[in-house]
């Protein structure tokens, strides 16, 4: 019997199991495959304070040995099955059950792919799904970004203030994001669009040098070649990795709802991290969101023993 179990080993997970492991709960992390989350595909992390440079796998790795050093217990399993409800909270895996007063919910998101030839094996070399993590490397370079929605432009803009050239593909024939970002990006300069089409594969040799852009109304095929690396930006959705969830939590179209102190409408069950309902997905904000939940799992706890206590006393007079 735990008092806190964490599902998800990204930095939201781990830094809740940080945080409460160092206040004394008896914590469990629980991750399916690989500690850091999302941040482990990033080859490079160059924004998080305090860090001048590291890569997101280092960066995993030293979040879940901070978090074993509290004396957080850390364990590599695929859950099948939560019940939520009641004081008690179990978690089924494949290996076993597990028990705990509160549970924090971190399984984060994952970011939608186009499905092309050559995305897998460049992802973290040249195809990212996160240009405020990544623009700052492709200065004075090309870079294509894939989406026509806000957070698409939105990016292309930001990425306009390094790359060389930006080019957004969008496989509609106008722009889905709102009217004022439109405007904003066909009046920059350094964006221009390519319209109708999708990307159907990425080469290279150790990064992305090329891509094949084909014109689902036409079928023009356009390849792209160059000795310099390019930049791709994937932008066309992230699906939140809720699915366990369903039923028991309150989502809004998968994400979870939470209040300001990642409370969810079920007492003892709080969430963190890129499966919220949220506007900014960072490494720096699912970390701050960790430690939110975890600083109100401890008080869940606490008042919880408290109450327990109380009722012990009273029964005893």
């Amino acid at each position: 019997m735990y008092d806190l179990i964490v599902l998800g080993g990204g930095p939201a997970g781990l830094t809740a199991g940080i945080y409460a492991a160092r206040g004394k709960l008896k914590t469990l992390i629980i991750e399916k495959a690989m500690e850091g989350g999302q941040i482990s595909s990033t080859s490079e992390v160059e924004n998080y304070p305090g860090i001048l440079e590291t890569s997101g796998v280092e960066l995993g790795m030293d979040m879940k040995e901070q978090a074993e050093n509290f004396g957080a217990e850390f364990i590599y399993e695929e859950v099948s099955e939560v019940q939520l409800e009641g004081d008690v909270k179990r978690v089924v895996g494949k290996n076993g059950t597990y028990e705990a007063s509160t549970i924090i919910i971190a399984t984060g998101a994952s970011p939608r792919k186009m499905l092309c030839q050559g995305e897998e094996q460049f992802a973290g070399k040249g195809v990212s799904y996160c240009a405020t993590c990544d623009a700052a490397f492709y200065q004075d370079l090309d870079v294509y970004i894939v989406g026509g929605g806000d957070a698409a432009v939105e990016e292309a803009l930001f990425v306009a203030k390094f790359a060389k050239k930006v080019y957004i593909i969008h496989r509609r024939d106008e722009l889905r994001a709102s009217k004022i970002l439109q405007r904003k990006a066909m009046e920059n300069e350094k964006i221009d669009f390519i319209f109708d089409s999708v990307v159907e594969e990425i080469k290279g040799d150790k990064t992305v040098k090329g891509l094949v852009i084909r014109n689902i109304k036409t079928g023009e095929v356009q390849n792209v070649n160059g000795d310099k690396p390019i930049g791709i930006f994937v932008y066309v959705g992230y699906d939140p990795n809720t699915g366990l969830f369903e039923g028991q939590v309150e989502m809004d179209r998968g994400y979870i709802i939470t209040d300001s102190e990642m409370r969810t409408n079920i007492p003892g069950v709080f969430a963190a991290g890129d499966l919220r309902v949220k506007s900014v997905r960072q490494v720096i904000t699912a970390a701050a969101d960790g430690a939110i939940a975890a600083v109100n799992a401890q008080k869940y706890v606490d008042e919880k023993a408290g109450n327990l206590y109380e009722g012990f006393v009273e029964q005893n007079k």
